[in-house]
């Protein structure tokens, strides 16, 4: 099953909204909490895309195989996420299952994925805002594991996440594998992506 593809739609509509998750500002470019982010900039790269300022956030539209995705990044602070993406999904007439929203996931090991329908907050702001914002929790999500601070580490997880992934962490890998999931969900659906990535 499908969960989001608009069969028989208008050649125009929009067939995905995927939001990364981030924080502006140079400082948090590399930080496990903007994996989000650095996932849709994968996307954005691999099908020769560009930016343009809107929804306060950068957007590009790309096609994945014959499915038109747009590509957000919300440029509000991540507790005000669901502003930008209130906007797009507007504008897009998105309801929630054709919205994928990527973000870190602390409670998961390193690398690990879960894409999934709907489902708790976990405390985290930015998902939060979106589910406020839109007045429900069940878009979908990609949830991406960037750990926890290792025994001995006396650094909350709140600020371990706004801390850079480090080199032996190979975000590279873990962005490059959360893209192709992404692509998996817009090209095959959720239920084909869970089967593959999971």
């Amino acid at each position: 099953m499908r969960l989001f593809r608009r069969d028989g739609g208008s050649p125009s509509s929009l067939d995905l909204l995927v939001v990364g998750l981030g924080n502006p500002g140079r400082e948090h470019a590399n930080n496990r909490h903007n994996v989000g982010w650095m996932v849709v900039d994968e996307l954005v790269r691999r099908h020769d895309a560009s930016f343009r300022s809107k929804f306060s956030g950068q957007l590009a539209e790309v096609r994945i195989d014959d499915a038109r995705v747009a590509l957000l990044k919300p440029e509000t602070w991540m507790n005000l996420s669901g502003r930008a993406v209130q906007a797009a999904a507007r504008f897009f007439k998105v309801e929630p299952d054709g919205l994928l929203v990527v973000h870190d996931e602390g409670d998961f090991d390193l690398g690990r994925l879960q894409a999934r329908a709907g489902g708790g907050l976990a405390g985290h702001n930015g998902l939060r805002s979106i589910a406020q914002s839109l007045g429900t929790q069940e878009f979908l999500r990609l949830r991406i594991g960037v750990g926890r601070p290792e025994r001995g580490d006396p650094r909350p997880l709140a600020d371990y996440v706004l801390s850079n992934f480090e080199p032996h962490d190979d975000a590279e890998r873990i962005v490059s594998r959360a893209a192709d999931a992404v692509e998996a969900v817009a090209r095959d659906g959720l239920e084909a992506a869970q089967r593959a990535f999971h």
